[in-house]
């Protein structure tokens, strides 16, 4: 059974109509539609507030949607996770230049152009999603904030709330034109970057955000327990790491090294390879 599936049962049982839940969950009638049509994958529980609202108009007990959705979710993304990830698109790739800071274009364009979606191209592309993501989540729930950037992109308020959950639910591989139109374009004045360090420098529009600026850094620190120094800079970076398992860290942290000393972007290339169905056989074919 899925989220459509109960949406839609419950909706008939308590005699209300799509538009009801759409009012209720503050979206538009289109997306609810979308949703229990299958048009749209659920999106992920922790990025969103739509199951609270949803559920509690639909009198639900707590969390149930947001189980199912999860389930749903694993199934579908099931089907996708041999695909190989598609590089950006032209247009996004376009606005993160013309993002960066001038004295630094020509030398990141060369770089971003030797691959179709390079490891640069994606940490780089995988900051500037993280910070923009962050003053998203904050303000979901601001009616004010929503308003303000609804305005400026000429939405109305219910249509930014799904623009916005629906962003907040995307990744790197998957963001959108709308995505860069919607977020990145009118949130981010600029952005530079240190090739020798990877520290980035990502400055914020004050019109839509409080803290203007946000700075990352890979330091290398000695650390107690033997580990290198770029493994724990891995470790305390999200955008590098991923959600990294506990089997996934003590992989990474068993690999050895003789006179050299891996960045914490070496550490996020191995940690795509392990992911990589590719490169694995199944039990049953070796």
């Amino acid at each position: 059974m899925d989220v459509g599936l109960v949406i839609r049962k419950r909706l008939e049982h308590l005699g209300f109509e799509q538009k009801d839940l759409a009012a209720a969950a503050e979206v538009t009638e289109s997306y609810i539609s979308q949703l229990l049509t299958r048009k749209k994958l659920p999106p992920a529980p922790d990025r969103t507030d739509l199951y609270e609202k949803m559920g509690k108009f639909l009198k639900l007990s707590s969390g149930k949607l947001a189980k199912l959705a999860d389930l749903q979710r694993r199934e579908e993304l099931k089907k996708d996770f041999e695909d190989p990830p598609a590089p950006m698109f032209r247009e996004f790739r376009e606005l993160i230049l013309r993002k960066c800071a001038p004295g630094r274009q020509q030398e990141i364009q060369a770089i971003f152009e030797k691959q179709a979606f390079g490891e640069l191209e994606r940490l780089v592309t995988q900051k500037l999603l993280d910070v923009i993501k962050g003053v998203a989540r904050d303000e979901l729930k601001s009616e004010k904030w929503l308003r303000s950037v609804a305005r400026a992109s000429g939405r109305s308020y219910q249509q930014m709330r799904v623009i916005t959950l629906e962003f907040l639910d995307t990744d790197v591989f998957h963001v959108t034109l709308e995505n860069c139109v919607s977020f990145l374009d009118p949130l981010i004045d600029s952005w530079d970057i240190d090739l020798s360090t990877f520290s980035m420098n990502i400055v914020l529009n004050p019109r839509f955000t409080q803290g203007h600026s946000k700075r990352f850094e890979f330091v290398e620190a000695e650390s107690d327990h033997g580990d290198e120094p770029g493994f724990n800079a891995f470790l305390k970076d999200a955008s590098l790491n991923g959600n990294v398992t506990p089997e996934e860290i003590e992989f990474l942290r068993r690999l050895r090294f003789k006179g050299k000393r891996p960045t914490p972007l070496y550490y996020y290339r191995e940690l795509q390879n392990l992911r990589d169905p590719l490169h694995f056989r199944s039990a049953e074919r070796v």
